[in-house]
């Protein structure tokens, strides 16, 4: 028996002991996530890290907060645990990249009606994994078994990371200016976004998610859980390689909602929809929950898991290093002047 036992605490349905031993069964795989400046072992009660600040003239942190979403679901429905941590990470690291930071430390919070050590190892190899990707450490978390208040067998995932960036190298919009030249990032799917629409359009809860689809070339389930796209090293490459002024997460609110927020006053987006690769799981959706094409680009990423707005001068050097470091990146559109900050051209209503 563990030091710390309480037979009360227990008969309220919160087992202490679970929890020492999903610590215990996630220690190697938070160790693959260590990188300079994490100080492991230090701190009892907070994630320990020191950051090298060489070169730097003004270190500037910046911070990212996610969870996955009912995307969740899916992965409770098929008891598969060890990609939505991926998910959880991806959320946060490529909204922090948006402004030119490198992320530096993630934590998760993992709240579950009962504390199962596997599953919650399950959940944490694939946060660790994420980090990995991302190139950033794991330098804490929380497990908080919820009984009474969650089912046994429900839990939420979520976390935040911390990233640094030179203040004179922030990615500044107002930079920007006609011209300049959009790049698409491809995605891997869905991602973590309008997953509540997903459910509903599939019938999830009724549905056989294991079965094989024609379109897709693998069963929905496999689809539906393949993990957000990490954008951290090639976004990185391409900010060192060309001239960045803008770069836009496509997430919930797609791109009417996200391509925006990295334009200035004045200048608008045109995006040509046909030059756009949308992945068969989209056409799947939209056909199946009889949804506008205006409301698909409106909820999901259709493809497009980041944009990169550059000058047009840079733009072959842009993409030059995001293709070296293994993305599908390519063109689909340019700034021009405008009031309407985003214009799809192509877009059935």
């Amino acid at each position: 028996m563990a030091i710390s036992h309480s037979k009360v605490y227990a008969e309220a349905g919160v087992d202490i002991e679970a929890g020492y031993e999903g610590v215990k069964l996630m220690k190697k795989h938070v160790e693959r996530t260590f990188i300079p400046g994490t100080l492991a072992g230090l701190g009892g009660f907070g994630g320990l890290f020191a950051p090298d600040l060489s070169g730097m003239k003004e270190p500037v942190l910046v911070s990212g907060t996610d969870g996955v979403g009912t995307k969740q679901r899916i992965a409770q429905l098929l008891g598969r645990y060890d990609s939505v941590g991926i998910d959880c990470v991806a959320m946060c690291v490529n909204d922090v990249i948006c402004c030119g930071a490198k992320p530096l430390f993630f934590l998760d919070y993992i709240a579950i009606g009962k504390n199962e050590p596997k599953k919650v190892e399950s959940l944490v190899a694939g946060v660790a994994e994420g980090c990995v990707r991302a190139g950033c450490a794991l330098i804490g978390g929380e497990t908080a078994e919820h009984p009474g208040v969650m089912r046994a067998d429900d839990y939420d995932l979520a976390g935040f990371a911390v990233g640094i960036v030179d203040r004179e190298k922030i990615i500044d919009k107002n930079m920007m200016k006609e011209g300049d030249v959009i790049i698409a990032l491809a995605s891997s799917g869905v991602h973590s976004n309008g997953y509540s629409l997903v459910r509903k359009v599939f019938d999830v809860e009724n549905a056989d998610l294991s079965e094989n689809i024609d379109e897709l070339g693998r069963s929905l389930g496999d689809a539906l859980l393949e993990p957000t796209r990490i954008y951290v090293k090639p976004v990185l490459a391409a900010i060192e390689a060309a001239e960045v002024h803008g770069i836009s997460h496509i997430t919930g609110g797609g791109f009417y909602e996200n391509v925006p927020r990295c334009v200035p006053d004045g200048l608008c987006a045109r995006i040509e929809k046909d030059l756009i690769k949308i992945p068969a799981i989209f056409g799947l959706i939209q056909k199946k929950g009889g949804i506008s094409e205006r409301d698909m680009f409106n909820t999901f990423n259709m493809g497009v898991g980041m944009t990169l707005i550059v000058s047009e001068s840079s733009a072959d050097a842009a993409l030059e290093a995001l293709r070296a470091n293994g993305e599908d990146a390519y063109v689909i559109g340019s700034i021009a002047a405008g009031d309407e900050k985003v214009l799809l051209e192509g877009i059935d209503g």
